[in-house]
């Protein structure tokens, strides 16, 4: 049937492009004699069969072309239809008004050539940007709407200040566990906000094969149940993602830049990624700085030496959150559990890191 209706247009075409272009091609040609060949209709006949013959050999790859674009268009997205539409829309409007004065000049080759060209073109650029840029206008759209809902709960005073940003969760702050702690205090307010791409990508580290990295994962999502179940804040999950950007760091700041929110983090190099972009960020690092650290010299932990460490007879363990200790003269300990005795604590944006020796060295000394 396709195939029919194919046929059917080429032929009407070829009808129209002889009755149109036949006579003034014989006549540029001086090959007109003032026989019937001249007339219109002669060459409408002789246009639909000679585009008809074509059509044996052009119909098949215009019809698996035709199904090519039918299988694509069924499997894609709807929002994706929706939105690369809507551009092509606005592009097409706006090639439109552009070519109204280009139709004036007297240059024909101008007037008929170049609206045809900007018709392309920005029809084309408007259906990418409407595609590509659709959760930027999904997440609008989503934020716009909690806003006015938001509004509409609130008295004429609070309208009047301005509402808390959005605070967005990397994973290194997730597996710290320190920001359920803040959470806690209502020291972080405003909505708290966890991408789905997060969300992954701390799954997968719950998944690793190995136990540290596996612990730490599973603290994560521990963290976040506890957020979500016993803590006094709004936890939302973002649902949107960024395909053309591979790296979830590239992603967070992407996604502060769209929704006007800020970075809550530990990472020291996301730290300074999103303030070399000026993207507002929270560092639970440098929130640590101001306040007491966890441990503090002369207190007692028990660790599991993990692997040797930079200097000489060095031992290195972690805590639960990841935190580094240095343990001096802890080589002999590897693999063991051992108890420690804080010796100082360093505190910087990077991360906390603690120093420490074995107990039992202590008590021989």
């Amino acid at each position: 049937m396709l195939k029919r209706i194919v046929q059917l247009f080429i032929i009407i075409a070829g009808g129209t492009i002889g009755y149109l272009y036949i006579p003034e091609v014989l006549n540029l040609l001086n090959l007109t004699n003032g026989n019937w060949v001249e007339s219109p209709y002669a060459g409408l006949v002789f246009g639909a069969i000679i585009l008809y013959l074509i059509s044996f050999w052009l119909v098949d790859y215009i019809v698996d072309f035709l199904r090519w674009v039918e299988e694509t268009l069924i499997k894609a997205p709807v929002g994706d239809l929706l939105f690369g539409s809507l551009g092509l829309i606005l592009g097409l409007l706006i090639a439109y008004l552009i070519t109204i004065p280009i139709l004036d000049i007297d240059i024909k080759l101008v007037s008929q050539v170049l609206p045809i060209f900007v018709t392309f073109l920005l029809g084309y650029f408007g259906f990418q940007v409407g595609f590509k840029r659709r959760d930027e206008f999904l997440n609008l759209l989503t934020l716009a709407k909690k806003e006015k809902e938001k509004n509409s709960q609130t008295d004429v005073e609070a309208d009047t200040e301005s509402a808390p940003k959005v605070k967005i969760l990397d994973t290194s702050v997730i597996i710290d566990g320190r920001i359920a702690d803040i959470c806690q205090t209502s020291f972080l307010e405003g909505t708290v906000l966890i991408p789905q791409f997060v969300l992954e990508e701390l799954q997968h580290i719950a998944d690793s094969s190995d136990v540290l990295k596996r612990n730490r994962g599973r603290r994560g999502l521990d963290v976040l149940n506890r957020m979500q179940k016993d803590l006094p804040v709004n936890v939302e999950i973002y649902e949107g993602d960024f395909e053309e950007i591979q790296e979830v760091d590239s992603k967070l700041v992407k996604l502060a830049k769209v929704i006007n929110g800020i970075v809550v983090t530990n990472d020291f190099n996301l730290n300074k990624v999103c303030e070399f972009q000026h993207v507002q960020v929270l560092n639970i690092n440098d929130l640590a700085n101001a306040v007491k650290p966890v441990v503090l010299p002369g207190e007692e932990l028990t660790v599991q030496v993990i692997k040797d460490g930079k200097e000489h007879n060095q031992g290195v363990a972690y805590l639960d959150d990841g935190t580094m200790i240095v343990v001096e003269e802890g080589k002999d300990y590897i693999g063991k559990t051992i108890e420690v005795l804080i010796t100082s604590v360093l505190q910087t944006s990077a991360g906390r890191m603690i120093f420490a020796k074995p107990k039992l060295l202590e008590k021989a000394l």
